[in-house]
């Protein structure tokens, strides 16, 4: 699978079937080449008239599973938000 497939794919958590969005970055380690997180827009300010200033962090350990349409994940949705550029 390339990144560019990655990224057309919409997130969802198992815990609440909550719809997250879709993946905009993939966090690599540079020295092994492995994914370490997937990176998703968080939640819009103002009706997302005024953008964004957070972002769901997905650690990889936390994706369960990568079907043609949809990345499952099991996460809390506290713990993996976080601003924009942390």
């Amino acid at each position: 699978m390339r990144v560019y497939e990655l990224k057309q794919k919409e997130v969802i958590n198992m815990c609440d079937c909550a719809r997250l969005g879709c993946v905009i970055d993939i966090d690599f380690d540079i020295k092994t080449g492995c994914v370490r997180a997937l990176i998703i827009p968080g939640p819009g300010k103002g009706f997302c008239l005024f953008g964004r200033d957070m972002e769901y962090v997905i650690p990889w350990c936390q994706v369960k599973q990568i079907g043609a349409d949809i990345i499952l994940v099991d996460v809390d949705i506290e713990k993996v938000l976080v601003k924009c550029g942390i």
